[in-house]
């Protein structure tokens, strides 16, 4: 993207005329016609968020934008949280004058005079160095944003596929583990592929055929024209206008991504290797084959389309792996790869009904995500807080503890033993510094704990796994 400066100023104190935006304002009749393309879906908004009836259909504006649409977009924004925006306004700070500023946003957004601030770019250090760069909007963009995409997901999800899963309604990335899990066993072979900086890359003129395509809300289209062309704040103060891509941040941009990947991979895949299954989380893919030679023609393949496509896959990210296990004998380089969080490789596994134990292609928890995991507990504020009695303590990590068994323990719980290991030496270094009466001895703390458990058993989440054994 050209560094260029580009105006930054508040477009939200423009003029409340649609004409400004480029077309004249709609005569009834035309609203009339708009209401009744849409009525399906703000129906079905008013079922699922039992709307009043009053507040559905407002004709009195060029745009025919729900109140309640709005409202409950807010309620979302607030309990996502999220930091402020180039104005630094915070949600509390928003919701002092809530009805005023709701109807301001819902005025302008319906009048088509609502224009985006510049998104405020906030650089995140990567796991695996570098850094991530995310776009900032503004608590009232985030809200803009929100009410279109309450309006545009339940037109876009029934043409959506089975097998992408990253940012959707019911589904999750234990949902693309677990299909995963079955395909590497009736496919030697797995193509797995990381696009390069997708949300900074998307083509913004394929992007809005896509959507033209599918959405008639002239509103929606107008206002996501205008979130893709919205400047960037840099760390600098400089504002420098996109091109391409849709703000990483931003509350449209993973539906967004969605759409364009969509036909950018997903439909295309299905329609032209209709014998090879996929899966797809956001920007991260893994296409099954049967041998090597069709593995190595699809990774050609995969690489060629996106670029048609202006995206680009991760040279470091992108490789073709031989699910070896017991009954494959052949040999290759790469026998395992990395997947939200689990890593697929040959295990010894237990065959509970036989007594029995056989070497399976399966997920475990990764060495990156229990590292991970390790140092959140290492740099815990809750290690130095002596403040806390033990059940406040257990009420304050358990919720942690808890979505981490939820999510890696769903295959393989005894991976997660060194993870449950460095929880109870944190607990004992803990209560060392608690109790002075320990005199700081890791054998009298290690004694506390064993009466507390014996006491409590269930006080902590992994004690309740049978996990109090790892406290050495």
């Amino acid at each position: 993207m050209p560094r260029e400066r580009s105006n930054c100023r508040n477009n939200e104190a423009d003029s409340t005329d649609a004409i400004h935006w480029g077309g004249a304002t709609r005569i009834s009749v035309e609203v009339t016609v708009m209401v009744m393309e849409r009525r399906g879906c703000v129906k079905s908004l008013a079922l699922m968020y039992n709307w009043k009836q009053d507040d559905i259909l407002v004709t009195t504006k060029p745009f025919n934008i729900p109140k309640q649409l709005v409202w409950q977009a807010y309620k979302l924004v607030r309990a996502n949280a999220g930091s402020a925006g180039i104005d630094n306004q915070s949600i509390d700070e928003f919701s002092q004058d809530l009805k005023g500023n709701l109807y301001k946003l819902w005025n302008r957004m319906s009048s088509g005079s609502y224009f985006p601030p510049a998104v405020k770019e906030v650089a995140i250090p990567k796991k695996q160095g570098g850094v991530r760069k995310l776009g900032i909007p503004t608590v009232t963009d985030r809200i803009a944003q929100m009410t279109v995409k309450l309006m545009m997901e339940p037109l876009l999800e029934p043409h959506f596929l089975n097998d992408s899963y990253g940012y959707r309604p019911n589904k999750s990335a234990l949902d693309a583990i677990g299909v995963t899990r079955k395909r590497c066993w009736d496919y030697d072979w797995v193509v797995e592929f990381d696009i390069k900086g997708l949300f900074d890359n998307l083509s913004h003129e394929l992007l809005m055929k896509a959507v033209k395509h599918h959405i008639s809300d002239k509103w929606i289209v107008l206002y996501v024209e205008r979130w893709l062309t919205a400047p960037i704040h840099d760390p600098q103060g400089i504002c420098l206008p996109r091109t391409a891509g849709t703000p990483q941040g931003g509350v449209i941009s993973p539906l967004l991504s969605n759409l364009f990947l969509h036909y950018a991979f997903d439909h295309w895949m299905t329609k032209h290797h209709p014998e090879s299954p996929w899966c797809r989380y956001a920007d991260d893919g893994l296409a099954h084959c049967r041998t090597q030679r069709e593995a190595e023609e699809m990774l050609k393949e995969i690489d060629d389309r996106f670029k048609s496509r202006g995206l680009e896959i991760h040279p470091d990210k992108t490789k073709i792996i031989y699910c070896k296990d017991g009954a494959r004998k052949g040999r290759y380089g790469n026998k395992s790869f990395d997947f939200l969080g689990y890593t697929f490789k040959a295990r010894r596994v237990k065959v509970k009904s036989r007594n029995s134990f056989f070497i399976g292609f399966t997920p475990v928890v990764s060495l990156k995500a229990v590292k991970a995991m390790t140092l959140k507990l290492r740099r815990g504020s809750w290690r130095n807080n002596t403040s806390l009695s033990l059940q406040e303590l257990a009420d304050f990590i358990n919720p942690m503890l808890r979505g981490w068994l939820a999510y890696y323990g769903k295959y393989s719980r005894s991976a997660m033993y060194r993870v449950w290991r460095c929880v109870n030496n944190m607990l004992l270094a803990w209560a060392k510094k608690k109790y002075k009466s320990l005199g700081n001895s890791r054998t009298k703390a290690g004694k506390l704990m064993e009466r507390i458990h014996k006491e409590m058993p269930t006080l902590f989440i992994h004690w309740r796994e049978g996990m109090f054994g790892a406290l050495t």
